[in-house]
């Protein structure tokens, strides 16, 4: 078993620290381009004929914000590559394209099997990276756990837990269940084993019973599993960090589906031009490319992430993190406001802020306004957007005075804002006597 003495949970702080070490290079532009073509040539088939409900549900998921967890994006990224290698079965073909009749037909198959087979090595790319991750996580856990009778128990119990959760995938698969049904309760079965780390790690419930059983399992592997997965806790710094390219992957391979979903049903009434070809295969030459480099980037950043660090460690990071600074996370569509009181003119206001987001290219809009008594605004310093700021303003007037940052153009991204803010009253030089 090994030793938790003087350690703590990751912290935040941590997290950001480390992931500086692992800036995740841009993606290729070609994958916002071609998302919009893909995008454009789906709108126009729908042109062709009513969509049905199932495809109305798929143009909304396409065209909606992808989820914010960075593992339901790699759950969702695998569903849509079962889906599209679904699509791509010989027997799931339209008829007309079945019966390859013309030269068109034959090229247009030969092209479907080169992409189905990039579709299959991506999706057994995903399946190897969670699968390996998973194992990782839980013997990396199981080294801090009482190497006894209680240990075996652990992985008896995970073992059980394990099979009784295929037991229901199969049930659903063998009543006609559908590749989305089938996601759905794997996100579910994902869920529950998070919530049931979260309930081990505050002691609650049966649990409480669990943990007095397994006496010897350390406090610090508690609190890491009770907190690892807080809206606002250690992987929020990981869906900052690495989220934006994954999402942008995910809506492209979504954006992909839909195309071939609704070009299907539609095939007959107008073929793929050669252009639209050309597109096709680009997209998915992209999107394959792309994806399995993030798997192989974020694989060997998970791979090298401790679980714990010194006390030491995480006082180093807080005091230099904290400095009379302030952290707060700005919602999506809303902004954050201080307001100063200004009792004398040629009063300094001072600020220094900026966003917790590593090398992920955010902004945040930045502006500032006066209040007369009489309630009359007045903006002293025009709205202008920044990833980060340094700046003073000397005050003419005494009053209120409001420090105003907006995140309300954002429709997704949440920021996280580390700040600043100072009120330096005028010097005052000092009356010298006649002596």
């Amino acid at each position: 078993m090994a030793s938790t003495e003087g350690l703590m949970p990751i912290t935040r702080a941590f997290l950001s620290s480390y992931y500086d070490k692992y800036p995740f290079s841009p993606l290729s532009q070609d994958v916002s381009r071609l998302t919009d073509e893909i995008h454009s040539m789906a709108k126009n088939l729908q042109k062709d004929a009513p969509l049905t409900e199932g495809e109305s549900s798929l143009v909304l998921e396409a065209e909606s914000h992808p989820p914010h967890k960075v593992d339901e994006n790699l759950w969702k990224n695998r569903e849509q590559l079962e889906e599209i290698l679904f699509l791509l079965e010989s027997s799931n073909w339209p008829p007309a394209l079945q019966l390859q009749s013309t030269t068109e037909d034959v090229e247009l198959v030969s092209v479907l099997e080169r992409l189905g087979e990039k579709f299959r090595s991506t999706l057994k790319s995903l399946q190897t990276f969670q699968s390996k991750n998973s194992e990782f996580v839980f013997n990396t856990v199981m080294t801090y756990m009482p190497q006894d009778f209680r240990g075996t128990l652990i992985r008896q119990q995970r073992e059980r837990s394990e099979r009784n959760k295929q037991a229901e995938v199969d049930a659903l698969i063998n009543s006609g269940g559908s590749i989305r049904d089938r996601y759905a309760l794997l996100w579910n079965q994902q869920m529950e084993r998070r919530r049931q780390l979260a309930q081990l790690g505050s002691a609650t419930g049966v649990y409480k019973t669990l943990v007095k059983y397994l006496v010897g399992v350390p406090q610090v592997l508690l609190d890491f599993v009770q907190k690892i997965n807080d809206d606002d806790g250690p992987m929020e710094e990981q869906r900052q960090r690495y989220g934006p390219p994954l999402y942008s992957l995910t809506k492209m391979v979504l954006n992909i589906r839909l195309f071939l979903s609704l070009l299907w049903r539609r095939f007959e009434a107008g073929k793929l031009s050669r252009s639209q070809i050309t597109v096709l295969e680009e997209a998915v030459d992209i999107y394959t490319s792309e994806f399995q480099r993030f798997i192989t980037f974020i694989r060997d950043v998970f791979a090298n992430s401790p679980f714990f660090i010194t006390a030491e460690e995480a006082g180093t990071l807080e005091a230099r993190k904290s400095d009379e600074y302030k952290e707060v996370s700005v919602p999506a569509g809303k902004s954050h406001e201080v307001s100063l009181t200004v009792d004398a003119i040629n009063s300094y206001i001072a600020w220094d802020f900026s966003l917790v987001q590593g090398r992920v290219d955010m902004d945040i809009g930045f502006s500032m306004e006066y209040t007369d008594p009489s309630g009359q605004k007045t903006q002293i310093l025009p709205y202008r957007r920044y990833g980060a700021d340094q700046g003073n303003f000397c005050t003419c007037l005494s009053g209120n005075y409001k420090l105003i940052w907006d995140n309300s153009y954002s429709t997704f991204f949440k920021k996280v804002l580390r700040f600043k803010v100072d009120c330096i009253p005028p010097v005052v030089e000092p009356v010298l006597s006649s002596d």
